[in-house]
């Protein structure tokens, strides 16, 4: 399945601003009936056979934050404006990123990146550029698509 990132309006789905109940259902939509996972939390994240996860974030009875976890194998890919955000190394995506779209590290986390005009964030536990056995630092390990204001606090543009 390719999930095409649409910031700041969702993917699939889930569209951003939605009512929780109607997050909760389309979070079900991207669920593989035949191989549901058994750390599945129903209304919050959902993990696809290909181990990618798809978690959500509701706040004042609306959906604020879909949030995409790199998956294991290549049956499902996260793209947004055609990049494949998982499979290339997290420089790659930074500096393909760039042609197009601001796109800064983030202060509190350099290893980390935000593109704050659309509010998508890419997030690895750290660097490790120049080495890609090192898979946890040398790709993104998640990306997050949010409301505008997002990181301003709980009830910024709720």
């Amino acid at each position: 399945m390719d999930l095409e990132l649409d910031p700041p309006n969702g993917v699939g789905a889930l569209r951003i601003g939605m009512l929780t109940a109607e997050a909760h259902t389309a979070l079900e939509s991207f669920r593989d009936p035949a191989m549901p996972s058994a750390s599945d939390a129903p209304g919050r994240h959902i993990t696809r056979p290909s181990s990618l996860m798809i978690s959500i974030g509701c706040l004042n009875g609306r959906l604020q934050a879909i949030e995409l976890w790199r998956p294991e194998t290549a049956e499902d890919a996260v793209l947004f404006r055609g990049i494949n955000l998982f499979t290339l190394s997290a420089r790659e995506v930074v500096e393909t990123l760039r042609r197009e779209v601001r796109i800064e590290a983030n202060a509190d986390d350099p290893a980390s990146f935000v593109a704050p005009d659309l509010l998508l964030s890419f997030w690895r536990p750290f660097e490790a550029d120049d080495n890609p056995d090192e898979e946890q630092g040398y790709y993104f390990n998640s990306v997050l698509l949010a409301r505008p204001g997002y990181y301003d606090g709980p009830g910024a543009n709720a």
